[in-house]
């Protein structure tokens, strides 16, 4: 059984979360503040969380690196916070999805079954080594692309963005993330880096570039790969 643990201390939706939760076979913890969360993530391992932000004793974001520091469990942010600087601070502290409140129980369950296959799917770094879609490959040891039968050459920086953005698929990737870890800390502010090497990559994978199936944008806040 997939466990989940709740951290909401809005009585109303943790009951509705519960019941929707149960209804579907999901064993339910819930914690009413972060003391208690941060208590019972490591007490009974959970599979997924489900975090709110505003929580009475602590700031979520502080939670989500609790946990970071010794655990990967998927944590999906739910919060009424719709400024973009707020969830790029929780997906930079380790979230791995952000959920705008209010939210329709059907797309949250659709989010929590995607986090939990993320998991199952295995370590994707190294064992990872070819991916493929309906119009391109990607063999991750060879540095090969191949689309529509032909070699695509994509330069190192290419590849290195390309690599992180496909052996996390699905998981939203902020965009300081991908600067630090291509550019280097001190470009961590250089958006503009990105805009024009993602173009490059939809130029010379997607069959599309101006409507990307693949390589997708979340304004404000990152790249994602949907494979």
């Amino acid at each position: 059984m997939t466990r989940v643990l709740v951290v909401e201390d809005d009585p109303q939706l943790v009951r509705a979360l519960v019941i929707n939760l149960h209804a579907r076979h999901y064993g339910v913890d819930a914690a009413p503040d972060g003391a208690t969360a941060l208590r019972l993530a490591a007490a009974r391992q959970p599979d997924v969380v489900l975090l709110d932000l505003g929580l009475p004793d602590m700031d979520g974001v502080d939670i989500i690196k609790g946990v970071r520091g010794w655990s990967r469990v998927p944590i999906l942010v739910l919060s009424a916070r719709q400024a973009s600087d707020e969830k790029v601070a929780a997906l930079d502290a380790g979230a791995d999805d952000y959920i705008t409140k209010p939210f329709s129980m059907d797309e949250l369950l659709a989010r929590l079954r995607a986090a939990v296959r993320r998991t199952e799917d295995t370590p994707l770094v190294p064992e990872t080594i070819l991916v493929e879609t309906e119009h391109f490959t990607l063999d991750l040891l060879a540095k090969k692309a191949v689309r529509d039968g032909r070699d695509v050459r994509l330069t190192p920086t290419e590849w290195h963005l390309l690599e992180i953005l496909v052996t996390n698929p699905g998981r939203l990737i902020t965009q300081k993330q991908l600067l630090q870890e291509v550019w280097g800390v001190s470009q961590s502010n250089k958006t503009n880096y990105l805009r024009v090497y993602m173009a490059q990559l939809r130029r010379k994978l997607e069959a599309d570039p101006s409507h990307p199936r693949y390589l997708i944008t979340e304004p404000g806040m990152g790249y994602r790969f949907e494979g």
